[in-house]
């Protein structure tokens, strides 16, 4: 009997749903992650609701979270409400809490404080940030550095470090 090739579908064979509560987990994949009070190293799924948990690495297409913290998150499609991110990477990022680091496409935050946020367009309520790089900001941002700024700082911290190693070799030269 000839050996037949397993397709991809019949060689992950996920649950369709994983439902955690007040647990604590390594690594969850499903197509759909319910958290509650649940502590998570990786998940991976096409959409993970979280409420109270905490998550070190989320790969998924949607990742909903309520009251949760999370340390690197990737996903199309980011919702936080009152919670904590690392770093998140997506398409749209909808923010309520705090963020360390933000890249997406476009992101709308409400009453968000981030380190830094990297999208093409914002729209902001109430929004504190430490570095700025947008292409299109609409609503109420207060920052420390924006995007003009960052280069800015860039070129001058460029052109200090070039003095100084140009000085060093001056100083540091042998006379021979």
């Amino acid at each position: 009997m000839p050996h037949q090739t397993p397709t991809p579908e019949e060689e992950i064979d996920l649950p369709q749903v994983v439902n955690l509560t007040s647990t604590s987990v390594d690594t969850v994949q499903a197509e759909l992650v319910r958290m509650h009070q649940t502590l998570a190293r990786n998940v991976a799924a096409e959409e993970v609701d979280m409420h109270q948990a905490v998550v070190a690495q989320v790969a998924a297409g949607q990742v909903s979270a309520r009251e949760a913290g999370l340390g690197l998150v990737q996903a199309e499609t980011v919702n936080l409400t009152n919670s904590g991110v690392g770093a998140a990477r997506a398409q749209s990022a909808i923010i309520g809490g705090h963020a360390g680091v933000i890249v997406s496409t476009s992101a709308e935050l409400q009453d968000a404080y981030t380190g830094l946020l990297v999208s093409r367009e914002v729209k902001a309520e109430r929004v504190e940030s430490l570095v700025l790089l947008a292409g299109h900001v609409e609503g109420e941002v207060h920052t420390m550095m924006d995007t003009r700024g960052a280069i800015l700082a860039g070129v001058v911290g460029g052109l200090v470090a070039g003095l100084i190693l140009l000085a060093g070799r001056w100083l540091f030269s042998r006379n021979e």
